[in-house]
């Protein structure tokens, strides 16, 4: 069975940020991931994950404003978006995690073509800065219901990217709940893309709430996780229905299968 973390942003969110942690230790949760932790001290964090005794996974670039949720896919934006990514990384670095999720930003369909080329540079640059502090560099195909104009939205399309990159510590941030909605066939594509993928999220569709319902059979997904070999965590990426220790069957479910 998959190991299990929860995303700091989504769960537990009736909290500080700061309690979060503590709360998804008591919870059952082994480790962590967080998306935008920068007004909390490093240091406050990485007491708090220490305390507990979890392993911390990885953030989120800035989004250098909401209305384009992030820069690396933005021409004439490179210096800002440099800055964002040394912030990233000091911000990891200092807690002791492992990853950084880039965000791409949003892009037009008439400027893609353009807009690729400034990802890919990109991302080199940030994987070279990564790769001197031992970090992944993750990226994540989003659907484009949820989030319109995003560009980056299919499991294919990056994996490509990462080709033309060529760069060993960018991968896949596989988020089984976005590739439902853009393509499903999700045990296909997922193990058609296994050597790439870096990290695996998890959430009901089309709901986005616990992976317990709708049209995602999660427990047949464990384990084909588990029969791929997959040796990754497997991030509980949603929205409570309430509070998020009265949802949390579907963990011990799983738990209690391994």
């Amino acid at each position: 069975m998959p190991r299990f973390a929860a995303n700091t942003a989504y769960l537990f969110s009736d909290r500080p940020l700061i309690e979060r942690f503590g709360a998804a230790a008591k919870a059952g949760f082994t480790a962590v991931e967080g998306q935008f932790p920068y007004d909390t001290l490093a240091s406050a964090v990485k007491a708090e994950l220490a305390r507990h005794s979890l392993t911390m996974l990885g953030i989120n670039t800035e989004r250098g404003g909401e209305r384009l949720f992030g820069l690396a896919a933005i021409a004439g934006r490179e210096r800002d978006f440099d800055a964002l990514m040394k912030q990233s990384l000091d911000y990891i670095v200092a807690i002791g995690g492992s990853a950084i999720h880039v965000l791409a930003g949003k892009v037009p369909v008439d400027q893609r073509p353009a807009a690729e080329r400034t990802y890919i540079a990109n991302l080199m640059r940030a994987a070279d800065m990564a790769a001197e502090k031992n970090i992944v560099i993750l990226i994540e195909p989003i659907n484009p219901r949820d989030r319109p104009d995003y560009f980056l939205n299919r499991p294919e399309h990056a994996a490509d990217i990462i080709a033309k990159a060529g760069k060993a510590n960018i991968k896949i941030q596989f988020d089984f709940y976005h590739a439902q909605i853009v393509g499903g066939d999700l045990m296909k594509r997922f193990e058609k893309h296994l050597s790439l993928v870096g990290h695996v999220q998890i959430a009901a569709v089309p709901s986005r709430h616990e992976p317990d319902e709708g049209e995602v059979n999660y427990p047949a997904i464990y384990k084909m996780l588990d029969a791929a070999g997959y040796k990754g965590w497997v991030a509980a990426e949603y929205f409570p229905r309430g509070k998020t220790e009265d949802g949390l069957a579907w963990l011990r479910a799983a738990q209690s299968s391994a």
